[in-house]
């Protein structure tokens, strides 16, 4: 029995090597698939809003004035960049937890040069710097979901843990791009491109099937357009139809139209199967062993 159980545990072993080979692929593929994301992602919200001041709103957007437009589109760009940047920080957060202190004073440089961006904004006086400063501190909360996810350190010879790991990651890109289509809409919201009163529970409702959905949707990728209801504050028993349209980006569609980004999600899947492989045969022989375990502890305390 003793033996049985030795040999079960050099099986083990050799699992847990396995699957700690593929943690590093993994975590590689991801480091990837993330920079080419984060770069897609850009385009693709610049893409976004460009099709929805054109097409969506061509007359609001051309009331602003050629600063303001500058402006509204430097706030775009922005996002875009944070968002990018916060797709790597959760890898380079495990990266750097033993440099803590080092990233301390570049925080407090970082903070230094945003405090001088922001006074160098202030003496160019633009009519909208309010709103783009207002979006770039509201958006600055998506670190938030790092600092949840970030206090979870996987057993890389743990399949079980290491695919929560991957699913905390991709739950991560998720809320990004929900958030940085919100800051986007808001942005434009505040810059008098979308309606004031924005039916924000209808757009989040429309997200959630938008996003449940493997289909491609008609019209530019990347955003929503919809046909609301909306009452007449003078005589609100009086309504109207009107149309609206809104960013909401998709992974799919994001994948969809960047080769680099869908090879890279490939990749993904292929590693994901061998871990699913590996893991099911971790779990057999853990199994085993918990069987001759309790067969040898049954032997050692029986007596007649």
């Amino acid at each position: 029995m003793a033996r049985a159980i030795e040999l079960i545990e050099r099986d083990i072993a050799a699992l847990q090597e396995a699957i700690r080979a593929i943690a590093a692929e993994l975590y590689n593929a991801y480091a990837s698939y993330l920079t080419t994301l984060g770069q897609a992602v850009n385009k693709q919200l610049i893409l976004a809003s460009y099709h929805l001041c054109t097409q969506g709103y061509p007359e609001n957007f051309l009331k602003l004035t050629l600063n303001q437009r500058q402006q509204l589109q430097q706030g775009i760009r922005n996002l875009g960049q944070e968002v990018a940047e916060l797709l790597l920080s959760y890898l380079q957060s495990q990266e750097d937890e033993e440099d803590e202190s080092d990233e301390e004073d570049e925080d407090f440089e970082e903070d230094e040069d945003d405090e001088d961006d922001e006074s160098d904004e202030d003496d160019k006086g633009f009519d909208i710097d309010e709103v783009v400063t207002y979006m770039l501190s509201e958006s600055s909360a998506l670190p938030q979901i790092i600092s949840t996810l970030k206090s979870f350190n996987p057993d890389v010879t743990n399949p079980i843990e290491l695919a929560k790991w991957q699913q905390n990651l991709e739950n991560l890109i998720q809320q990004a791009l929900k958030k940085v289509s919100h800051d986007a809409n808001l942005l434009l919201q505040r810059a008098s491109i979308l309606p004031k009163k924005l039916p924000e529970p209808i757009l989040e409702a429309a997200a959630a099937v938008s996003e449940a959905s493997s289909e491609v949707m008609p019209g530019p990728p990347n955003l929503l357009n919809l046909v609301v209801e909306i009452e007449n504050e003078q005589d609100p028993e009086e309504s109207r139809l009107t149309q609206i349209m809104a960013i909401n980006l998709r992974l799919g569609e994001i994948e969809f139209a960047d080769t680099k980004v869908s090879s890279d999600r490939r990749q993904i899947r292929h590693i994901l199967v061998q871990l699913n492989k590996v893991g099911r045969d971790y779990q057999k022989k853990q199994r085993e062993r918990s069987v001759s375990e309790a067969e040898s502890a049954w032997r050692a305390s029986w007596f007649e």
